[in-house]
Formats: C-alpha cells, sequence, structure tokens
C-alpha cells in the first residue's frame, strides 16, 4: 500500500475526488506519484494502482481533505471510489 498524489497534465492538484473522477472519465492525463518513503514507485499510469493504494488530495503534504482509491470497473475503465 501506498499514498499517491494525483495531478493534471499541467502539473495542478486536483481540488476534490469528483474532479479526479471525471478527469479519468474524460480520458485526460492523470499522473499518480508515489509519496512513500520506502518502496517509492514514482510516478504511475493510474492503472498500475491496486485497489489498497490511497490517493490523497488535494495535497498530501499540507492538505488532506480527501481520500480515494482507484479499480477498474465491470466495463474496464477505472473507477474512483
Amino acid at each position: 500500500m501506498s499514498n499517491f498524489h494525483a495531478t493534471d497534465g499541467d502539473g495542478r492538484n486536483f481540488k476534490s475526488k469528483k474532479a479526479l473522477r471525471e478527469a479519468l472519465a474524460a480520458g485526460q492525463v492523470v499522473r499518480m506519484i508515489d509519496t512513500s518513503a520506502f518502496g517509492n514507485r514514482g510516478t504511475v499510469e493510474p492503472d498500475a494502482l491496486s485497489p489498497i493504494d490511497v490517493i490523497v488530495g488535494p495535497d498530501p503534504y499540507t492538505k488532506r481533505d480527501w481520500y480515494a482509491n482507484v479499480k477498474p470497473g465491470r466495463d474496464g475503465k477505472l473507477r474512483v471510489i
């Protein structure tokens, strides 16, 4: 399990879980950056996350207003829960 920070293609933080969900549904560029001190995987694609990985936002260091997990749905598209 790792904590990740999600940014858009321009490096901006997602302000809400809803904004992250909409960006993934629209096929926009989303970067997941591992913030773990140990076993850091760097920047990964959203589909490389396991269901136990946690996305923290909008900023994992200073403002943890929301938490999310990403998992594939029955249709193969990623779901933010």
